[in-house]
């Protein structure tokens, strides 16, 4: 079982952001992970935020283990191209250690105020995500890419140094059944979700339906599903470290996803119906200045579920 600490990337500053992850590489955490936003994306938007690709590279220098990626990045900021080589550095950087999280991109406000082209419609971003990660693909394994597309066009491109990985890990973040679930059975190596055992279940059974019209085998998507998580003794410390957490980042409240709070016990309890979906990747979202004692105490919960 791998567990991921997902670092908030706004309401903080530089220090606390480098500190956190250097903490949760000594406490065993497998991955890194942050936002891909310009703008605060809880609470007020005004808040301190800090750019992913940039954080990613800093992390990949300063650790030695962890995996580090966006979650998920925004496909509408880049063009694939520099996406491609924008992943394949901090490949390099990290000595292999770099997965390339990618989504559709949701935030308008964003868009508005930088002047990024947010599309049409929700469809219309999916359909560029689908035609972007069918050639991040392309140019990660090495393929000398001409391409006439709807969205993209590329001339005799190329994406050197290759990697340092054989095979630089994709991972698609959302869960909607037409479109980006079509793109993570035709494309992806693994696939991010959040949500109910309920809801997570439904969206497993998309997801094999849709490897099914493209005949790939659905064992070979890693799934990795994200909660928020708090580990204290007492499910009641629990829950006032947390409200401290959402307070700093100008929040009253957390809905619309599964929140982790309690003993090491509760949290795999909770963790467990996941895993017998077939996730073997819990990814934790911690907001700033995020909770060193939970970044300490990963390894109980582990222990936990992989025990069963």
């Amino acid at each position: 079982m791998k567990f991921g600490a997902q670092l908030w990337s706004q309401a903080s500053d530089w220090p606390t952001i480098r500190d956190a992850a250097l903490a949760a590489e000594a406490g065993g955490w497998d991955g890194l992970w942050t936002w891909d936003h310009l703008l605060a994306i809880q609470g007020p938007w005004e808040q301190p935020i800090f750019e992913g690709w940039l954080t990613l590279a800093a992390w990949a220098a300063l650790t030695r283990q962890v995996t580090v990626g966006l979650m998920v990045g925004a496909n509408t900021f880049r063009k694939p191209g520099l996406t491609a080589k924008l992943a394949t550095t901090l490949d390099h950087v990290s000595g292999g250690r770099a997965i390339l999280g990618i989504g559709g991109a949701w935030f308008e406000r964003e868009h508005d105020a930088f002047d990024i082209d947010f599309g049409t419609s929700v469809g219309e971003r999916l359909d560029r995500l689908d035609e972007s990660v069918a050639l991040l693909r392309r140019l990660l394994d090495g393929e000398r890419v001409t391409y006439e597309g709807r969205f993209y066009r590329m001339h005799d491109a190329v994406c050197e140094p290759r990697p340092v990985q054989d095979h630089l890990p994709i991972l698609v973040g959302g869960s909607g059944p037409q479109k980006t679930l079509r793109t993570v059975a035709r494309s992806a190596d693994a696939w991010n979700t959040s949500g109910t055992v309920e809801e997570t279940r439904t969206r497993v059974a998309t997801l094999q339906e849709r490897c099914a019209e493209v005949g790939r085998d659905p064992a070979t998507v890693e799934m990795t599903v994200s909660f928020p998580m708090i580990i204290r003794d007492r499910r009641e410390d629990a829950e006032r470290a947390f409200d401290g957490l959402l307070v700093h980042n100008g929040l009253t409240e957390m809905t619309g996803v599964p929140i982790l709070l309690g003993p090491p016990s509760a949290i795999a309890e909770a963790i467990q119906p996941y895993r017998e979906m077939g996730f073997e990747h819990v990814l934790a979202r911690m907001p700033a200045p995020y909770d060193r004692e939970t970044l300490d105490r990963i390894g109980e919960v582990r222990a936990l579920v992989e025990a069963g």
